[in-house]
């Protein structure tokens, strides 16, 4: 498991000591964006999406411009499941790991990932716990109370005058920090949704 854990999207987004990083969401535009920076500001990954993709898939990049991994909801199922592939790819074999909703009702979110060879998803590999009001997470692994990762939101005068959300993530050691920035994406637009079902 550890080993799998260090690199389920790319071992060079895994460091042997805590990860801190913001993740900016720029709100006034048509369309989130949304930008991942280190503490110093430093780019790492960008998510934009255009009008025609808004809801069936996105693109995270990395601060090249290269895809890392397509972000696709699959639009038939109840529980919000969206699948996570290598790069631009969509296809089955480049499958890294999905994520669904623990369950259809839901007053704090829970999500279940489970990665592209754990085809019988009896148990998850990771799991996601995210209070919708107070914008914060916790990421397990598995079923225990190991936390891999956390993240909650930063105000900031200047966030607020800008229209942008800001999201201070720990990445703990040793974990893919990519993948974490993608189930925050997921956990962003199934968030997004119940808001836009409550309205």
């Amino acid at each position: 498991m550890q080993n799998q854990q260090q690199g389920i999207i790319n071992p060079k987004y895994c460091a042997p000591h805590n990860v801190d990083l913001a993740i900016v969401r720029k709100v006034l535009t048509l369309t989130d964006t949304f930008s991942v920076t280190d503490v110093n500001s430093k780019m790492i990954f960008n998510l934009s999406a255009s009008l025609l993709t808004l809801h069936n898939h996105r693109v995270l990049v990395d601060a090249a411009g290269q895809p890392v991994v397509t972000l696709r909801r699959k639009m038939t199922t109840t529980h919000d499941r969206w699948q996570v592939f290598r790069g631009e790819s969509m296809e089955m074999k480049d499958l890294i790991f999905s994520v669904k909703r623990s369950s259809f009702f839901q007053l704090k979110t829970k999500l279940d990932v489970f990665l592209a060879n754990n085809t019988r998803e009896e148990v998850c590999d990771f799991k996601v716990k995210g209070s919708w009001f107070e914008r914060s997470c916790v990421v397990y692994a598995g079923e225990s109370l190991t936390i891999v990762a956390q993240m909650n939101k930063k105000h900031t005068a200047q966030s607020i005058a800008f229209g942008k959300d800001n999201f201070m993530v720990t990445v703990y050691p040793n974990i893919d920090h990519a993948f974490i920035v993608a189930l925050i994406l997921i956990l962003d637009e199934i968030n997004q949704d119940k808001r836009q079902s409550q309205n």
